[in-house]
């Protein structure tokens, strides 16, 4: 499991990123996160992050009616999201790049 002091940093690109794939809803993005290994994100995470993004314009939301129970709010991407996201993915590569390079030069993973 991933610790979540680790995510903190990683999240909300992550959470975009699945945005940008189709328009979805936060359990649904929640379970995302699950499938790619991410672990169990509680919603007291994942709906917090959610009205950030919005309240930022980097994602828009619409209720839409479910076809099981009430109205769920559908979130997809904004342009200022999409920007965003390469930023996001380009900072993450930089990072992954470092972060090698050092495990690389200490030698660690040997113990694995």
């Amino acid at each position: 499991m991933i610790p979540s002091q680790m995510l903190k940093g990683t999240l909300e690109g992550c959470v975009i990123a699945i945005i940008s794939k189709k328009e979805t809803y936060g359990y649904e993005i929640a379970e995302q996160l699950k499938d790619y290994g991410f672990g169990r994100i509680a919603e007291g995470t994942i709906y917090p992050l959610l009205l950030r993004l919005e309240k930022n314009l980097l994602i828009k939301a619409v209720y839409r009616d479910s076809g099981v129970g009430p109205k769920r709010k559908y979130y997809s991407l904004t342009e200022k999201g999409e920007e965003e996201l390469k930023l996001f993915f380009q900072n993450y590569r930089e990072l992954t790049t470092a972060v090698n390079s050092l495990i690389k030069d200490t030698g660690g993973f040997q113990d694995e």
